[in-house]
């Protein structure tokens, strides 16, 4: 956690507000295996990063909410009453669909007042969505004591998203970013929303993310469609979601749908099984069988389910012809973000700056690299 970005928000409020707030930390999450299978009830395997929305709020004697965006010095005023989504709304929208949530399951709310900001650099794939839901969902729970459950808090989160950013997103960041454990991975099922922590050895390697610097943004992106055709094709199969399918069963409706559709729920199916042989290789720590699971998710990525970019693709391509890495894939929706690394503790920092040099020979611009620790979900600070 960062104490500096803790302190910062905290004095804002007290500037602002001449009050003492509520503290909010919510992290932001990376995924080590098991993309783009959330939504179809498969099985990923997250982890809370150390990155992510710090929030102060407190009761308002005010008759309007107020909320402040530090990180861009923007600010928001808005009654209990009458919410819609904003067009062109941003961050305001993931708030305004929070409030609407909690009054339409009959919580009790009265005028609030919100300053947040966060370091998890936006657009890169590391659900700053998710965290900031999170965290006023959370910040919420706790000023007006609604005794919601961490699993209330994260439907909601996602119902947020879903009705008020048009997102149609799996569940899989809000449950991260809220469920974290800290020096943990969580296998998580989807479908049953239970989750299993694993702690992978990686003792000699670097878990290191690399930014494209290339921003995604999921709701006018390809997403929604995505998570349609998969959705299409499960009731064309008479199944509850593509979790439930096989290849022998997908083969029998191919002459049904076209070929680039049929590669993506191939994708799909086959994602979801090696996130099965994901959590095999981890149990017997057998890091390198990890690392060309990683390599193949990728292929898949942007071959088949075409949700990747040139800049990723070339940042693989980099890993894949360097011996120090075991393996890399892009993370995240796609379209730009990071893509998440494993390479030799010993070879880290040349592989690194190698990669910095061609990137920005190669795009014209630099890459960033980004350094994470596995953190606690979503929690109360000092």
């Amino acid at each position: 956690m960062d104490i500096s970005l803790i302190n910062k928000i905290k004095s804002s409020f007290k500037i602002e507000f001449n009050s003492d707030p509520l503290m909010v930390f919510s992290p932001g999450r990376i995924n080590l295996i098991g993309e783009h299978v959330d939504y179809n009830d498969g099985l990923v395997f997250p982890a809370a990063i150390d990155k992510g929305i710090v929030l102060a709020i407190q009761k308002s004697l005010e008759s309007e909410c107020t909320a402040i965006a530090s990180d861009f010095e923007e600010s928001f005023h808005f009654q209990l009453s009458g919410l819609k989504p904003l067009a062109n709304g941003g961050w305001r929208n993931y708030l305004i669909g929070i409030v609407s949530e909690l009054l339409k399951m009959g919580c009790k709310l009265t005028p609030f007042k919100i300053i947040f900001g966060g370091n998890v650099p936006s657009g890169a794939g590391l659900s700053s969505s998710a965290a900031l839901e999170n965290a006023i969902v959370f910040g919420l729970n706790e000023l007006f004591n609604l005794e919601l459950t961490k699993q209330q808090m994260i439907l909601i989160s996602q119902k947020a998203e879903h009705d008020y950013v048009g997102v149609k997103c799996g569940i899989m960041d809000q449950y991260a970013s809220m469920f974290g454990e800290e020096n943990h991975f969580l296998l998580l099922d989807t479908r049953s929303l239970k989750s299993k922590a694993f702690h992978i050895d990686l003792s000699g390697y670097d878990l290191t993310l690399i930014n494209s610097n290339v921003q995604h943004n999921l709701s006018d992106s390809t997403y929604n469609k995505r998570r349609a055709l998969c959705e299409n094709v499960s009731n064309l199969l008479q199944k509850e979601a593509l979790r439930d399918v096989n290849v022998s069963e997908l083969e029998i409706i191919k002459h049904l749908i076209a070929e680039e559709d049929y590669q993506k729920v191939l994708y799909v199916i086959e994602e979801i099984e090696r996130t099965r042989k994901a959590a095999e290789v981890i149990r017997k720590n057998e890091i390198p069988a990890l690392g060309k699971l990683l390599f193949q998710t990728h292929k898949g990525l942007s071959e088949q389910y075409e949700v990747s970019c040139e800049e990723l693709d070339y940042l693989v391509d980099l890993a894949k012809k360097s011996t120090a890495v075991l393996g890399a894939r892009m993370m995240g929706g796609g379209f730009g973000g990071c893509t998440i690394n494993i390479i030799k503790k010993a070879e880290t920092a040349y592989f690194l700056e190698e990669t910095k040099k061609a990137y920005k020979k190669k795009f014209g611009y630099d890459c960033t690299v980004i350094k994470v620790k596995l953190s606690q979900g979503t929690q109360l600070i000092n």
